[in-house]
Formats: C-alpha cells, sequence, structure tokens
C-alpha cells in the first residue's frame, strides 16, 4: 500500500513538473531582429524587436498618437534597442567607448534626438531613466518618407568607399533617421604591417595594397611589390603585376606602368582558369594613362 501511494505521489510530481516547463509558443506581435556588419575593423551590430504599424497613427502631437512628439522612447519594442561596438568609434561627433549601449529616442516634427545609455538594465522602462548614465545625446534631422515601412527597420547603410564611416539608419512609419559614424583602423593597420610583414612575405602585398588605396608612402609600397614578385614564381601572378602597374601610375612613372600592365595581360591571358577580369583592369589601365 505503501508502495502504491508512493508511486502515485510521483507520477503527480513529474505531471506537474511537465506542466510547469510546456508553453505554447505563438508568433510575437515584435519579433527580435539584429543587423551586424563590419565597418573599418569595427564589428556594429544592432538589437531590437520590432513593432508594426498595424494601421495606427505612430508619431505626431499629441496623444492620439502612439509616440508622441517629445517623449522619451526606447527605440523599438520589449526590452528595447541595443548597439554594441568592437572598437571605439566616434558617433555624430562623440568618442564613443568599445561596448554595449542602450538606444534611446525622442521624436520631434523635424528632429530627433539620438541618446546612447550606458545601463542596460533599464531595458524599455525609459521612466527610471538616470541623466547620469546618458553616454550622448545628440540631435538629428528627421526625413519623411514616400512610401510607408510598416515594421520598424534598423540599417547599418551607407558605408563609406573608404570603409571609414556609416550611418546608424533607423526607418518606421513615414519618419528615416541617420546617425552618422565614423572609425578609425589605420593605427592598428600600421601596427600589423610592422609587425607581420617580417613573418610573412605573402603579407608585403597587403601591406603594399594598404598603402596604395590610402596615398601612403608609394615608394615603400613599391618595394614590398618587388621584394614579394622576386620570390620564386610569384612574377607569374598577373593580379598582383597588375597593383605593381596601379602603383606606378599613381607615382606619375607611365612608361613603366604601362610596360608592367602589358606583361599582365600577357599572363593573365595564358591562365587556364580565365583572366578573372584583369585583361580589362589593365587595358583601362593603359587607356586612361
Amino acid at each position: 500500500m505503501k508502495r502504491s501511494v508512493l508511486l502515485f505521489t510521483l507520477s503527480i510530481l513529474i505531471i506537474g513538473t511537465v506542466e510547469l516547463k510546456a508553453q505554447i509558443e505563438i508568433p510575437q506581435p515584435s519579433p527580435k531582429a539584429k543587423v551586424e556588419t563590419t565597418v573599418g575593423l569595427t564589428d556594429v551590430s544592432i538589437s531590437y524587436f520590432r513593432p508594426s504599424v498595424k494601421g495606427r497613427q505612430v508619431f505626431g502631437a499629441g496623444n492620439d498618437f502612439l509616440q508622441p512628439y517629445g517623449v522619451l522612447w526606447r527605440a523599438g519594442a520589449n526590452n528595447g534597442t541595443v548597439l554594441d561596438l568592437s572598437t571605439d568609434a566616434v558617433i555624430a561627433g562623440n568618442k564613443v567607448e568599445a561596448g554595449k549601449y542602450l538606444v534611446l529616442m525622442t521624436p520631434g516634427e523635424n528632429e530627433w534626438e539620438f541618446i546612447l545609455y550606458s545601463d542596460l538594465s533599464l531595458g524599455g522602462n525609459v521612466g527610471n531613466f538616470d541623466e547620469s548614465k546618458q553616454v550622448i545625446s545628440v540631435i538629428q534631422k528627421a526625413e519623411k518618407l514616400d512610401e510607408a515601412v510598416e515594421t520598424l527597420t534598423y540599417q547599418i547603410s551607407d558605408i563609406s568607399a573608404t570603409n571609414k564611416s556609416a550611418n546608424i539608419h533607423f526607418e518606421w512609419e513615414n519618419v528615416s533617421v541617420k546617425i552618422p559614424f565614423e572609425v578609425t583602423y589605420d593605427d592598428k593597420v600600421m601596427a600589423q604591417i610592422q609587425q607581420y610583414t617580417r613573418v610573412s612575405p605573402g603579407n608585403l602585398i597587403t601591406a603594399a595594397n594598404y598603402y596604395y588605396t590610402n596615398d601612403k608612402d608609394l615608394n615603400q609600397a613599391l618595394e614590398w611589390i618587388n621584394t614579394y614578385l622576386a620570390e620564386g614564381k610569384n612574377s607569374d601572378q598577373f593580379w598582383n603585376l597588375h597593383l605593381k602597374a596601379q602603383v606606378l601610375a599613381k607615382m606619375g612613372n607611365k612608361k613603366e606602368a604601362k610596360k608592367v600592365a602589358e606583361k599582365s595581360i600577357e599572363l593573365a591571358k595564358k591562365n587556364s582558369s580565365g583572366d578573372f577580369g584583369y585583361v580589362k583592369r589593365n587595358q583601362d589601365l593603359i587607356d586612361s594613362l
């Protein structure tokens, strides 16, 4: 009898535990999202929750709007929006250290306030906002969209050709706000060049390409390329010969640049796997001379 009672009790406990753990999963009205990319050598990500308009009036003056002008907002739904930077950055002219920050905003008719907040535990409870934990506050122009955006969307947009700047880009309903930011990587790259070109000759080409792209010492770049090409069969690498031709052209040595570009074309045409576009690249370079 005692054994039967014990087994019955255990079965009740097991059933109760299963019921506590079992939950019905349904779609969330504001699903979570994350956008991430690398700008320069900086990993940038924005984690957020995405509310939808659903026929409501979102931004405007007065209490009839979901998010009235002049009222601090969590810039998303649920626990708010988090910006993560792997290195220091300059956001709208303000230096911001690497780390994670809450994004808060105060909408306005023509301008929005953009705030970074150091205490992630605030979440979406902006009523407990503590000004001492505000990292930056900037006023940014808002643009009206011709086509409505139903679901709140963040992007990391407009990455520059130099890979040194981009925008934190917010869009929802009929509003677009872009917050510019900049990153630096030159010191880190230069330190790596100093260290790694001594370890592997293959890094000489990477270093030379960086010097060429960023308008640094072209004589040094050419020296590195020549050192690399002198090793083994490296001189058959038509893609790196093209880089040498580019460096020579930028130095003003058109005659030598044309000669190297023609050699690159010759080798590219012989390559059994194709020229990978280098015949045209070299010809374009020659034509530009």
